[in-house]
């Protein structure tokens, strides 16, 4: 605060001549002016606390930086940690997995043959896929797999099952990379992509024709001979656990190959029970014992429920899980195409079709709602489904309503 000290003098007697008149004149003397600042109790106690608040603040900070400095150093740590006992572990797969395994590939080489990944063709749950070619021409697919996922786990499951096999309908792993934290995967070059493409897209005149119905029957039957292996053809049987039209993979003669083997198990060929700790696989296409083993035992039975969902959808163009839908119960794809079988309906009502097409389109419809009871015993194995696409239609029986209501169990919510 301010205080002004004035003191103020004036002769009340004096004169002065101004314009030609008396006047009385005061003279004034500013004798001194003093400013002063005192302080007061109150303003003491303020900037006492400005400062205890800027002190607090301060210190409040330091520790915020001081713990986010520790836990990122942490974090980094135990990444490192992690990092390094992953690339023990497949180091160690590798080695005992023996001479077999496919060509591996340093770091740089794959670099190289994806042109440093300039070319992105799709994007798959544990990484993205580049096109690429070897030195000696031949076009391949590369995974560059993700590290924050599977903790290895994709990588050797991969190897590990189709890294040794040969099978027309299934994928061929020519190669990989392991080096360091950066893990790639080098497949055959699939040009028509995935069936998924195909059969959700009404639009397109390749639809119509690769779906025809003789089309159709043809690829089932490719992708029931390629699971069909796995199940049986292999010194160890392979379950794939991911069956869906993302994962069936097209040729140049759109001829189907199985491919994404990263939820793979293998057990013996004489194992009936498979035990897993949580369910695996793509909403829409798990089988029900994999959330509730009340539905029965996880076996190679599991892999079948997934193909016959996939059938479906090939005959019906729609998926069996659409998220554009509210209430996935109002349209259950299943009992859909049941009640259009039982009723005499045509199950394409987009285009026009023979006789013999018709009954192709049925056969599959038939089949594939043998796949999807939810009792596993009550499925066939691949095998059988093999013969009944290859048979006629009428040799196939009735399959009951896809739903096991009867049997006192409500359908449960997937």
């Amino acid at each position: 605060m301010f205080h002004l000290r004035r003191y103020l003098c004036w002769p009340a007697n004096k004169k002065s001549h101004t314009y030609g008149g008396k006047v009385r004149f005061f003279h004034l003397h500013i004798t001194s002016i003093k400013t002063s600042y005192i302080a007061s109790p109150l303003n003491t106690a303020d900037a006492g606390s400005h400062v205890k608040v800027i002190a607090a603040t301060t210190s409040v900070a330091a520790i915020v930086i001081l713990l986010s400095t520790a836990v990122i150093v942490l974090y980094m740590s135990l990444k490192h940690k992690t990092d390094e006992e992953v690339r023990l572990k497949i180091e160690m797969f590798l080695k005992a997995y023996g001479t077999s395994k496919p060509t591996r590939y340093m770091f740089s080489e794959v670099k190289k043959l994806t042109r440093r990944f300039k070319d992105k063709i799709g994007q798959g749950g544990f990484g993205s896929v580049y096109k690429g070619q070897l030195a000696n021409g031949v076009p391949v697919a590369v995974k560059m797999l993700e590290t924050s996922k599977g903790n290895g786990e994709e990588f050797i499951n991969e190897v590990g099952t189709i890294g040794r096999i040969h099978h027309a309908n299934v994928v061929r792993l020519l190669g990989f990379c392991s080096e360091g934290t950066r893990r790639a995967l080098i497949y055959e070059f699939m040009p028509n992509e995935s069936l998924e493409k195909y059969i959700f897209s009404h639009e397109s005149d390749t639809f119509q024709e690769l779906l025809a119905p003789n089309k159709m029957l043809e690829i089932a039957t490719g992708i029931a001979r390629g699971i069909e292996y796995l199940h049986q053809g292999c010194n160890q049987r392979i379950l794939h656990f991911d069956i869906k039209p993302h994962n069936i993979l097209l040729d140049y003669n759109f001829n189907p190959k199985i491919s994404d083997f990263g939820l793979a198990k293998l057990c013996a060929r004489d194992q009936s029970v498979v035990t897993l700790t949580t369910a695996r696989g793509t909403m829409g296409y798990i089988a029900p014992e994999l959330y509730s083993r009340n539905f029965g035992i996880v076996s190679y039975k599991s892999d079948v429920y997934s193909f016959g969902m996939l059938v479906l959808e090939m005959v019906s163009g729609r998926r069996n899980l659409d998220p554009r839908i509210e209430n996935q119960n109002e349209v259950y794809i299943p009992q859909w195409i049941f009640e259009k079988i039982i009723t005499g309906q045509e199950l394409e009502a987009a285009r026009e079709m023979t006789q013999g097409e018709k009954e192709m389109a049925m056969k599959l419809a038939i089949v594939a709602l043998w796949c999807i009871q939810w009792n596993p015993k009550n499925r066939p194995s691949m095998t059988k489904v093999v013969n009944m696409l290859t048979g006629s239609l009428q040799s196939l029986a009735m399959p009951p309503k896809p739903y096991v209501s009867s049997l006192g169990h409500p359908r449960p919510q997937i």
